[in-house]
């Protein structure tokens, strides 16, 4: 089969079980990304070179827990209740929950970051490979999950947005940087970056933040102005931390000596290949809604 032709199936198969899931209902949606997730980890396993069963397992209960004490709490106690004859009271505050496991990501996000920039770090030690799996693989999708529900209830039009911005980034980020990119952005770990697409990536990401507001949010018009800005605030974080995201995990792939960190989407490589801007993103918008809803 013809190389574009394939990646052109993939994607478009990709783009539709993803609308599909956000769209369906919330627990498609819970499901899909918790696919998503067992799969980047495996992935991610095999980059840093640890061993697959216990990060998996980790992974799939600190989601799975998160999940359902955060948005089916109630029917969880009472199927725990039923099933070993008890009366137990799951009293967890959320807020609080929200606040460790942000802090954490963040702190993830940071060392992430130094990781990225300090050449001399071409040997991950183990302890850092548990800490990128928690803050860098699997609390991201916690937070993807989060963000959906905004500050009240499950609202697929917020990640479906988020997707768009980041989509279009990187579409205008290799688009423009193809057209004109002359300066490289990181020339060590993504050749082919240039300052010209990062900067056209966020200009036309903050024009599709306006359209989203606008013709797809379409705020009540008393609040109007504040969802446009809203909306262009996301897509100028998106299209920083976004890129940012996509160069750290291009290290991680450099440090592992492989192209792609799988090859369960032909012609587009792994999971976390596709989802890298937004795993980087997730924790950063979740911290902005937080910010948003304080101030509000």
């Amino acid at each position: 089969m013809n190389e574009t032709l394939k990646r052109g199936i993939s994607g478009a198969v990709y783009i539709i079980l993803l609308l599909a899931s956000i769209l369906y209902s919330t627990e498609s949606f819970f499901i899909l990304f918790g696919i998503f997730l067992i799969i980047a980890v495996y992935e991610f396993c095999n980059l840093v070179s640890i061993h697959k069963v216990f990060p998996i397992i980790l992974a799939t209960a600190i989601y799975a827990m998160v999940t359902l004490v955060s948005h089916y709490n109630t029917i969880t106690a009472n199927t725990l209740n039923q099933i070993f004859n008890t009366d137990y009271l799951i009293d967890i505050n959320i807020q609080q929950l929200d606040i460790v496991l942000l802090v954490i990501a963040l702190v993830v996000s940071i060392k992430c970051i130094l990781f990225l920039f300090y050449d001399n770090i071409q040997k991950i030690s183990t302890s850092s490979k548990y800490l990128y799996l928690l803050g860098y693989i699997i609390l991201p999708f916690v937070f993807i999950t989060k963000i959906s529900f905004g500050i009240n209830d499950y609202n697929p039009k917020i990640i479906i947005g988020l997707f768009i911005l980041i989509w279009t980034n990187d579409t205008f980020a290799y688009i423009v940087g193809k057209s004109i990119g002359r300066t490289k952005l990181f020339e060590k770990i993504s050749p082919k970056k240039t300052i010209e697409g990062f900067l056209g990536g966020i200009l036309f990401a903050i024009l599709a933040g306006y359209l989203i507001s606008k013709y797809y949010i379409k705020a009540n018009p008393e609040f109007s102005e504040r969802s446009i800005l809203i909306w262009t605030s996301i897509a100028v974080i998106v299209g920083i931390a976004g890129t940012i995201g996509d160069l750290i995990e291009s290290k991680f792939k450099r440090i592992a000596g492989v192209k792609d960190s799988g090859s369960i989407m032909p012609g587009h490589g792994g999971i976390l290949d596709r989802l890298d801007s937004v795993i980087f993103v997730a924790p950063i918008i979740f911290l902005f809604y937080q910010i948003l809803n304080y101030v509000s």
